[in-house]
């Protein structure tokens, strides 16, 4: 999927994606239509929806991170555009879109990740670096060999009787 194509929710998926320094874990809430992550950025704890695409609280962890910004908002019909340097990005990149905000999001996706990035994995996942691993909700069943015994076994701490 091009970078410069990426729009909503696709769009805060990959921005939460490359903010691997604050983002510990990626999740999906309201039916798995928005994006939530939980990490801590300089101090500050996140735990929640994160909609950078449709607010500029959550598109400023990217803004803040840029050490270079060069910006032309929508003039006569044409895409915001803006051309930056990102701390701890690989290279000066461009990004347009049809709002400044868009622009700079996508910019700093492709400071990441390149032009290009894969299909928006729909599970929740831990991240290491640039990578992400799917983590699953560990479920607490006993087999029925286990499965607890009120009258007590070799080995149970029984309470005394009353």
């Amino acid at each position: 999927m091009n970078v410069a194509d990426l729009t909503g929710m696709a769009l805060d998926y990959w921005v939460a994606r490359s903010l691997h320094d604050f983002v510990r874990e990626i999740y999906f809430t309201d039916s798995g239509e928005t994006v939530a992550i939980r990490g801590e950025d300089r101090g500050r704890p996140w735990d929640g929806r994160f909609t950078p695409s449709s607010s500029w609280e959550a598109a400023a962890t990217v803004l803040e991170r840029a050490q270079r910004l060069e910006v032309r908002e929508q003039v006569h019909r044409q895409q915001a555009h803006c051309i930056a340097d990102f701390e701890g990005g690989h290279k000066t990149v461009e990004g347009r879109g049809d709002t400044l905000r868009e622009a700079l999001l996508r910019a700093f996706v492709a400071s990441r990740f390149g032009d290009t990035v894969d299909e928006v994995l729909h599970q929740s996942q831990g991240l290491a670096g640039l990578r992400a691993a799917p983590v699953s909700e560990q479920m607490w069943a006993f087999p029925a060999e286990e499965s607890p015994n009120p009258d007590g076994e070799v080995g149970d701490i029984q309470s005394e009787p009353r």
